[in-house]
């Protein structure tokens, strides 16, 4: 027996499915984990433990050093993420396309960005996860629609 099911429908036995709307609250997803920051967030005692983890391992990830921001690492082959990155604004899409372009410039010559280039922690802010969550709540509700089934009383 296999330790996760082959089904055409995703189910939680399947360990390379990411968790349904349905076994997550929308407050404790992102776009690709699931996220224990509200659970942080609600125990001071904890948030005073872990943050300096967490702000040492953002910053050990490197891509800041590179000019980017967490959400232009977020994969773009899901369909979510495709419709949230049309819907942003110009501007916006030229930085993110600047950005992308100068990281993978530095990585090709093997340097980073000189430290003024660096991405600084309050500049690092979401600004792709709040329109990917509309709209996997948008295609949540496409799919419930399709799937309904009408029945006739007579």
């Amino acid at each position: 027996m296999l330790p996760y099911s082959i089904k055409t429908r995703r189910t939680r036995l399947d360990p390379f499915s990411p968790p349904t709307p349905r076994q997550v609250s929308p407050v404790h997803r992102t776009a690709i984990m699931v996220s224990l920051a509200p659970f942080v967030l609600r125990r001071p005692w904890l948030t005073k433990m872990l943050m300096p983890a967490a702000t040492w391992y953002a910053n050990a990830a490197g891509y800041r050093k590179l000019g980017l921001r967490f959400d232009d690492l977020l994969e773009e082959e899901r369909e979510a993420v495709q419709i949230a990155i049309k819907r942003l604004s110009d501007q916006e899409s030229y930085d993110r396309i600047y950005r992308l372009r100068r990281a993978t410039q530095c990585s090709y010559q093997h340097k980073l960005l000189p430290k003024e280039d660096w991405t600084k922690p309050d500049e690092d802010t979401p600004y792709l996860r709040t329109i990917i969550a509309q709209v996997e709540a948008e295609l949540a509700e496409k799919d419930a629609l399709d799937s309904m089934t009408v029945i006739k009383k007579h």
